[in-house]
């Protein structure tokens, strides 16, 4: 669609530097590791998992909002067999997906292979905006896939595709922000949407609680299948974030993008 890529650029960096400057000045957790060298890590991998899109486009005609225009062109998928109105259909599209990335997160700390390629993620040693982007090229193209695959059966309009992933992106960067939220305001936002606390979780090193809050937008999905934790054993000061790997290893990029191969 006409200047979707401009738009979501904008919106990513707008609210990277918005989430970068309220956690600069009201942070909630000390760090355990200087930001440099960790920031420039993340951002590399997310530079990575564009070039990685890239070459994925390069062996597949279309990627999620190209293929949604497609099916509506070609008239597959169900949504394009019912009359609902446009604003039905993009809110659905919406839920639909962001209960779809839910499931994923879910299959990937179930999955042992899956597991390996996600603890990139989660092996970030402290947790702030710059962790959202932190996911293995290899995640981030098997997602894709997943995308893709579900535009084809559901047949949602583009502008639903565009709008989850803005909100996807968004809502990631303010769930992994390391910012301090009024605790009142946090308890209210919670009942709807994920909060940096409740995602801060979900970054323990102890494999019951990172195993819960999967959520990235909304935060029912956890509710409605019990995965709900709503807050860390240890509290958010004393919690250790991470995995086994508490040094200096995580926030080298050979060694993080080599952490899936590596036979531990």
């Amino acid at each position: 669609m006409e200047n979707e890529t401009v738009i979501r650029l904008s919106v990513f960096i707008g609210l990277f530097v918005l989430f970068a400057g309220i956690e600069a000045l009201a942070p909630r957790r000390q760090r355990t590791q200087p930001r440099g060298r960790r920031w420039i890590t993340n951002w590399a991998i997310v530079i990575l998992d564009t070039l990685a899109l890239r070459a994925l486009a390069l062996a597949l005609p279309l990627l999620a909002v190209g293929a949604a225009l497609d099916a509506e062109a070609q008239g597959w998928g169900l949504m394009n067999g019912v009359g609902w109105p446009y604003w039905v259909k993009v809110l659905a599209t919406v839920l639909i997906f962001d209960f779809a990335i839910w499931a994923q997160h879910l299959i990937t700390h179930k999955v042992p292979v899956l597991w390996r390629i996600h603890r990139v993620h989660h092996a970030d040693r402290d947790i702030d905006v710059s962790t959202a982007i932190r996911f293995h090229p290899v995640e981030i193209a098997l997602s894709m896939l997943l995308k893709i695959g579900l535009v084809y059966l559901l047949g949602p309009p583009a502008l639903g595709v565009i709008l989850f992933e803005i909100i996807l992106n968004g809502t990631a960067m303010f769930n992994h922000a390391n910012m301090r939220l009024p605790l009142w305001l946090d308890a209210v936002l919670r009942q709807v949407m994920v909060t940096p606390d409740m995602h801060r979780v979900h970054h323990s090193i102890h494999r019951r609680e990172h195993d819960s809050n999967y959520g990235f937008a909304l935060s029912i999905w956890d509710r409605l299948f019990g995965t709900y934790v709503p807050q860390p054993d240890k509290g958010h000061d004393g919690m250790t974030v991470g995995l086994e790997w508490q040094d200096d290893r995580p926030s080298k990029l050979g060694w993080s993008l080599g952490l899936p191969f590596q036979r531990k």
